[in-house]
C-alpha cells in the first residue's frame, strides 16, 4: 500500500514562473513529492479552494541584526525579522555577512552565524559584504568562502564605512570571475553625494527632504555606467542593486545592447513612495522614508514598473533596513533629530514586498502572475544558487508555497510583524495577502503566526544559474 503524504494541498491554482496550471501538490519529509489531479488525501490537507498558490518568496536583499556604531541598532534580529518574512509570504531571506574595516570576513561571517543561530523561522542564506579587501581576503577568504557556499557578495560604491575605490571594486571583481561568484553593486557616486552634501549643510538645508536632492538620478547614472564599465574590464556578469529611476534604467538597457551581461534588481520603495515622501517642509517625518538611492517621482515609478514587465529587472528585493523612528537606536540617533547625513539609510519592507506587488502588479493588470513568480521567488533563487530547491513548485523541491487570499485591506503597522515602529506603506489599500504560508510543509501562517523559531535552516548556495559556467582557476 502506498504511503500517504505529509500533506496534500487540494484545489491548488499553481503558479510558477512559466504558466499556471490547476493540480494538487502532495508533499512528504518537507518536500513537494508528486503534482498531479485528484491526489488522495494526506495525513494532513489544505483545501485552496482554487486560489492561487505560488512559491514561496525569496528575498534576496535584506539586512537583518547587521551589526551597526552605536547607539545605532536595527530593530529586527532573525527571529522577529524571518517571523515578518513568513506572515508576509517570504519563506527564505538572503540577509549580510558584513565585514567591518580592520575584521576578516571569515569573522565576519561566524559572527553573523551566531546572531542567526537558533531564531530564524525561515530558511537563510548570506550573501557576504566585502569592505576591506586586503590581500588575504582577495587570495585566500573570499575565494574560500565562495567555494563553501556563499556564493555572492555585495560591494559598495559609496558610505565612508564601507565603499571601495575603482582600484578595489576591479580586485574584487576578479575574484568573482575567478571564483564563479555573483557580485551585487551599490552604484551612487561618492564623492559627488560628499560634495552636494557639504553645498545643502553651508545653505542650512538639512532636513529629510534634501536627502534626495543630495542623491540626484545622475549620481546613480555615474556610478552605475562605472560598475559596468569595471565589469566589462574583467569581463564578469554583476548584478545592479536597487534601481531607483529612468537614468540608472537607461544604462542598464545600454549596457545589455551592446551585449554585457548585467542584471538588475529593483525594490518596492521605487514603485509606490516618491520623493514627496521624504517631506515638502523641513519636518523629521521624512526620515522615515530615508533610503538610498532615494525615492524619485512618479514619472521614474512608471519607468520602473516598465522594467519590471520586460524584463530589464531580474530580481525584486525589499532591501529590508529595519530601523525605529521613535527611541535612541534608529532615525533619531540618540534620541534626536539630526541632519540628514547621519540619519540611517533604509526603509522596512520585508513582510510587506509580496503584497505589495501581487496586489498593484499582478492584480493591477501591470504584470502577469508568472512575471510575479519570476521576478519574487524563481530568479532570486537562480540568482544566488538556490535553485530549484527554493523558488520552485516542482517535484524535489522543498515544501515552500503561498496561498493567496485577494481581498482589501487597509495595511496598517499595527497588524505587521516585525519590531520596527512604523511602515512607509500606512494606510495604502491592498488587494491581496498571504492566506497560509508553508515552510517545509510546516503552516507557518494561517492568519496567525506559528513559531518555528530555530527550525530555519542555513543554506550553503551553488553558484547562481545565471553565470556562464567557467572552469575555475586552480589554487
Amino acid at each position: 500500500m502506498t504511503e500517504a503524504f505529509d500533506l496534500v494541498v487540494h484545489n491548488a491554482r499553481v503558479a510558477t514562473a512559466s504558466d499556471c496550471f490547476a493540480a494538487d501538490i502532495g508533499i512528504s519529509r518537507g518536500r513537494i513529492v508528486q503534482i498531479g489531479a485528484s491526489l488522495p488525501k494526506g495525513v494532513r490537507d489544505i483545501d485552496a479552494a482554487g486560489r492561487v498558490v505560488t512559491p514561496g518568496g525569496v528575498d534576496a536583499h535584506c539586512h537583518l541584526d547587521q551589526p551597526m556604531t552605536p547607539p545605532l541598532r536595527m530593530a529586527d534580529d532573525f527571529d522577529t525579522g524571518t517571523r515578518s518574512a513568513a506572515c508576509g509570504g517570504t519563506t527564505t531571506v538572503i540577509p549580510f555577512a558584513a565585514q567591518v574595516k580592520g575584521q576578516s570576513l571569515r569573522a565576519a561571517v561566524a559572527d553573523y552565524h551566531r546572531r542567526a543561530a537558533g531564531k530564524a523561522h525561515v530558511d537563510y542564506a548570506f550573501h557576504l559584504i566585502v569592505s576591506d579587501p586586503t590581500p588575504e581576503v582577495l587570495q585566500n577568504e573570499l575565494p574560500q568562502l565562495i567555494a563553501e557556499g556563499y556564493t555572492s557578495f555585495k560591494v559598495y560604491m559609496t558610505y565612508d564605512d564601507l565603499k571601495l575605490n575603482d582600484g578595489q571594486i576591479l580586485d574584487v571583481l576578479a575574484v568573482a570571475r575567478n571564483s564563479g561568484a555573483m557580485a551585487m553593486i551599490h552604484a551612487e557616486n561618492s564623492d559627488a553625494i560628499e560634495w552636494l552634501t557639504r553645498k545643502l549643510e553651508a545653505a542650512g538645508r538639512t532636513a529629510p527632504r534634501f536627502h534626495g536632492l543630495a542623491r540626484p538620478m545622475l549620481i546613480e547614472r555615474e556610478a552605475t555606467h562605472r560598475a559596468m564599465a569595471l565589469a566589462e574590464l574583467v569581463d564578469v556578469p554583476i548584478l545592479v542593486v536597487h534601481v531607483s529611476g529612468r537614468e540608472a534604467v537607461e544604462q542598464i538597457r545600454w549596457a545589455r545592447a551592446q551585449g554585457l551581461k548585467v542584471f538588475a534588481e529593483t525594490c518596492p520603495q521605487y514603485l509606490f513612495l516618491t520623493a514627496d515622501d521624504l517631506g515638502l517642509d523641513d519636518s523629521y517625518q521624512g526620515a522615515r522614508c530615508i533610503c538610498s538611492p532615494p525615492p524619485r517621482d512618479r514619472a521614474n515609478q512608471e519607468v520602473i514598473w516598465n522594467g519590471l514587465a520586460d524584463g530589464l529587472f531580474t530580481v525584486f528585493s525589499s532591501d529590508h533596513a529595519p530601523f525605529c523612528m521613535e527611541g535612541d537606536e534608529g532615525k533619531k540617533p540618540g534620541g534626536t533629530e539630526v541632519p540628514f547625513r547621519h540619519i540611517p539609510n533604509g526603509i522596512p519592507g520585508l513582510e510587506t514586498r509580496m503584497a505589495l506587488l501581487y496586489s498593484e502588479g499582478v492584480l493591477g493588470g501591470r504584470i502577469t502572475l508568472e512575471k510575479f513568480v519570476e521576478l519574487t521567488a524563481t530568479n532570486p533563487a537562480k540568482a544566488y544558487g538556490l535553485h530549484p530547491r527554493k523558488g520552485s513548485i516542482s517535484v524535489g523541491a522543498d515544501a515552500d508555497l503561498v496561498v493567496w487570499d485577494e481581498r482589501e485591506f487597509v495595511l496598517r503597522n499595527a497588524d505587521l510583524h516585525h519590531a520596527v515602529d512604523y511602515t512607509p506603506y500606512e494606510g495604502r489599500t491592498l488587494r491581496a495577502w498571504p492566506g497560509i504560508t508553508l515552510v517545509g510543509g510546516d503552516v507557518v501562517w494561517d492568519g496567525q503566526f506559528h513559531p518555528r523559531a530555530g527550525q530555519g535552516r542555513f543554506l550553503h548556495c551553488q553558484p547562481s544559474s545565471l553565470l556562464p559556467q567557467r572552469p575555475r582557476a586552480q589554487s
